[in-house]
């Protein structure tokens, strides 16, 4: 028996789900767009009770544009106007502070994606939150309305999973959404 298989046999169920910052954390979510106080509840609650841990993904827009965004006015817009002039704020130049930042992210999240698969861990999905304009998975924002495609921060992981062959099942959820549906197939 190699030193691989004899590590993390103690009481961990080695399974997890990685999951929008804003789904646990609606503190850091843009201004006018908080759907619970404090985080999912009922999210959380479902991977505990099928014994899967949770990884909390960066926030994106938080970590490239801070926490108003980049504009305090940001609320005063429509949702998807306001996501739409994040969209941009991070993507217009691919050299810019936000891009790369985004890009350090993306590769943060893969390191602790490559530990888990390397241990043999099994990572049931990846959460993301639909309309966003990073962590939207089914959808997004743009041109200011919801269209269907994955957020920037969202479509850096995809490039990158696809890229080193790990499949992992993502979807989106929105504060609306009936999660027992969403998640039937990600906790069994």
């Amino acid at each position: 028996m190699g030193m691989m298989e004899k590590m993390f046999t103690d009481g961990r169920s080695k399974k997890l789900i990685l999951i929008a910052h804003c789904m646990l954390n609606q503190n850091a979510i843009s201004d006018g767009t908080a759907v619970w106080p404090a985080a999912n509840k009922e999210l959380i609650e479902r991977c505990l009770a099928a014994d899967v841990g949770i990884v909390q993904l960066p926030c994106p827009e938080l970590m490239c544009l801070g926490l108003d965004r980049g504009d305090p006015a940001g609320a005063e817009r429509p949702v998807t106007v306001e996501n739409t002039r994040i969209r941009r704020a991070m993507s217009d130049d691919p050299e810019s502070a936000a891009a790369k930042r985004l890009a350090e992210l993306a590769d943060q999240t893969m390191y602790q994606i490559r530990e888990y698969v390397k241990h043999g861990f099994e990572i049931a999905g990846i959460i993301g939150a639909n309309r966003s304009p990073n962590c939207g998975v089914e959808t997004t924002s743009d041109d200011d309305v919801e269209i269907m495609g994955k957020g920037l921060f969202m479509q850096a992981l995809s490039k990158r999973l696809e890229a080193e062959g790990i499949v992992i099942p993502m979807t989106g959820l929105k504060g609306t959404d009936d999660l027992g549906e969403k998640l039937r197939g990600l906790l069994g």
